[in-house]
């Protein structure tokens, strides 16, 4: 009878160990293709696109434009693959586009600027799309990831262009 209770007390423990080493190369395989699809700041670096910074006159003409303030801190943050900002709730989200493109100065409220800042919306909403949803693959969200950043470098060129016009037009011949 003792041997009979060792024998199933055997029989238990191997049936344990076996589905443990089953679940542990299940977890192992999941844990590779989490960081397959991993998105890093490595692949943000390697990106091909000009990046646009704002000159030292358009950093003082946007001194008092928190959003536009916001947004950059938060670009900075994706380019470090941070993406906390951009897979929120889409509410949030649009919350903040509608105040960003709200609170644009009067100096800087061009046609130019106001349909960068649409672009912006746009590539937000659909880096956002992407990064909620599981079934999109990594190079889309990363395809996504670039087309903010060009969405965002593109605005600072405009922003750029209206100052330094702005400029030659304060110029007058003599």
């Amino acid at each position: 009878m003792k041997i009979g209770r060792i024998v199933i007390t055997i029989c238990c423990l191997i049936l344990m160990r076996c589905g443990d080493e089953q679940s542990t190369a299940e977890m192992s395989s999941t844990a590779t293709k989490k960081q397959k699809n991993a998105i890093t700041a490595k692949a943000i670096e390697n990106f091909k696109y000009t990046d646009y910074a704002l000159s030292n006159t358009a950093e003082k003409s946007i001194t008092d434009w928190g959003k536009y303030r916001e947004l950059a801190i938060q670009i900075s943050y994706l380019k470090k693959a941070d993406l906390s900002f951009f897979n929120s709730d889409k509410v949030l989200l649009n919350t903040f586009v509608e105040e960003f493109k709200a609170s644009i100065p009067d100096q800087l409220r061009t046609n130019a600027i106001e349909s960068r800042s649409v672009i912006i919306e746009t590539m937000l909403l659909k880096l956002n799309d992407n990064l909620i949803l599981d079934n999109i693959e990594i190079n889309m969200k990363l395809l996504g990831i670039k087309d903010v950043l060009v969405a965002f470098s593109n605005f600072n060129y405009q922003i750029n262009k209206k100052i330094e016009f702005d400029i030659y037009d304060k110029i007058k011949p003599e």
